[in-house]
């Protein structure tokens, strides 16, 4: 069973130590960059970090009970995905600089054909997915954008050979990655305008650096880290369906009182939202508005009319001189494996099977793509992703195993399962409150449709994965002809 992960980022990663644990060996891991870590080796700009507590963000089957404080910086999560590549053998697995451009599925073979730069092609029985939500940058179409004279950069493709120092930036966004990285750069710039176009709740976060006394008694004793990283599970276990109307309030009320520390009553005035807490990805910091008290950042609510060639001007007239500009525009994060061309049965692209918004079971398999899993696949956006990647590359190597048992060519799921199922969730999404209320956050497809949120607990999703009705896929059993042509299924476990 050949197998093709796409992606070395956490995803691709667990993935990998789960087909060597089970017994599936033959596998290649296709990545784009240049080695390990995904997203987290591609934002790299200041002041990324992790918004999950980092107590709960390892692996259960590698867990980190020495992060330096409870919201772990960028470099030290890149740091704990490359020793988990290396620790689990996982990079002769690897082929780096390889940009996977399409994928294709052979009836007659039951194989994929997976399409590389360069025009080379692989073939594979199996096709995993780990390129997840984050991957296609969204660039704002402003008129003047490619005539600006200065530099110009995306946050996740930071130039990080670019000094700032004494320069005049316009960071265009304010949501989670700007949230992180301006308290940062109006430390090195001379003048930062940020343009706002939607206000959001930013809530403090409990993240004083650990003492080496807290540290040394977590690696002598795991059970007290164990038991600090349950409570957080539990915690984010309660919170991440946002089900307690007292619990949205204080969020809310938390953020607001942060936001106080905001001298300007004007300013202050502007950094508040329209929309109730949680209605968009809930954001944290402790340095977002006290940034606002420095001379040298200013906040820009008006909506941008144009760029110059040196300047960004607003619907109002006003000028603003600008020597860079950062675009802290996010990812169009509802697309998932539609950012490739990805074809199924009968030449049906996914993007023509997703036309009105991407679908999965249990956010792993779509009907039409035999032998396709993906993870942190629709609906499977919520509580620490690495807890709900490990079910789903769980589930699917009870896939696997299900097809060497069964003797099986291909597996698929049924479409009346698929749409049952996806009813479900979305009638466990409309039951979430926050979710309904107006506000331009990025969970909703063009169709509207909520396509990447999950609205119950990680503990439900585990056992959904691990309690799957076979009865809801549908496969082939390989012929005897084709035995005689092509090792067993089996062979290569």
């Amino acid at each position: 069973m050949q197998i093709v992960i796409v992606g070395a980022g956490p995803a691709g990663l667990c993935m990998g130590v789960k087909l060597l644990e089970a017994g599936f060996p033959d596998f290649v891991i296709l990545e784009r960059g240049s080695a390990v870590g995904g997203t987290w080796r591609r934002n790299i700009y200041p002041g990324a970090a992790c918004d999950v507590q980092s107590a709960l963000y390892s692996f259960s089957f590698e867990v980190k009970r020495d992060w330096s404080r409870p919201y772990a910086p960028q470099p030290e999560i890149l740091a704990y995905m490359e020793s988990v590549a290396e620790k689990y053998g996982l990079l002769p697995h690897c082929r780096f600089d390889t940009e996977v451009r399409g994928i294709v599925w052979d009836e007659a073979t039951a194989t994929w054909e997976v399409r590389l730069s360069g025009d080379e092609t692989l073939t594979a029985n199996v096709v995993v997915s780990a390129i997840g939500m984050f991957n296609e940058l969204v660039r704002p179409d402003l008129p003047g954008l490619d005539g600006f004279a200065g530099t110009v950069f995306h946050s996740a493709e930071w130039a990080g050979d670019h000094d700032l120092r004494g320069e005049r930036v316009a960071v265009i966004g304010s949501a989670a990655s700007a949230v992180q990285l301006v308290p940062e750069i109006v430390k090195q710039a001379g003048q930062v305008y940020l343009f706002q176009r939607t206000a959001n709740w930013v809530l403090p976060k409990q993240d004083t650096p650990y003492t080496e006394e807290e540290l040394d008694r977590f690696r002598s004793d795991p059970s007290v880290f164990d038991a600090v990283r349950d409570e957080v599970m539990q915690r984010v276990e309660r919170n991440m369906t946002f089900s307690d109307p007292e619990t949205v309030a204080a969020s809310q009320a938390a953020a607001a009182a942060a936001l106080e520390t905001v001298v300007d009553p004007v300013v202050r005035r502007k950094l508040v939202p329209t929309h109730p807490w949680g209605c968009k990805r809930p954001l944290f910091s402790n340095d977002f508005y006290p940034a606002f008290n420095r001379s040298n950042l200013e906040l820009v609510t008006e909506p941008i009319s144009h760029l110059t060639e040196d300047a960004i001007v607003t619907s109002d007239g006003n000028v603003r001189p600008a020597d860079t500009v950062i675009l802290a525009t996010g990812f169009s994060a509802t697309r998932y494996l539609s950012v490739l061309d990805v074809v199924g049965r009968a030449g049906v692209q996914i993007e023509e099977a997703w036309r009105d918004g991407a679908t999965a079971y249990l956010g792993v398999t779509t009907a039409g793509f035999p032998n396709l899993f993906m993870l942190y696949g629709p609906n499977t956006n919520n509580g620490s992703i690495l807890t709900m990647i490990e079910a789903q590359a769980d589930h699917v190597v009870d896939h696997l195993r299900r097809m060497v048992d069964g003797n099986l060519v291909w597996i698929d799921v049924k479409p009346d399962a698929m749409e049952s199922y996806n009813i479900g969730i979305q009638k466990g999404i409309g039951r979430v409150k926050v979710w309904q209320a107006s506000c331009n956050g990025y969970y909703r497809s063009a169709s509207g449709r909520v396509v990447t949120q999950w609205p119950f607990t990680m503990a439900e999703f585990r056992q959904r994965c691990e309690a799957v009705d076979w009865a809801d896929f549908q496969a082939s059993p390989v012929s005897t002809g084709d035995r005689e042509n092509r090792s067993e299924p089996g062979d290569a476990a």
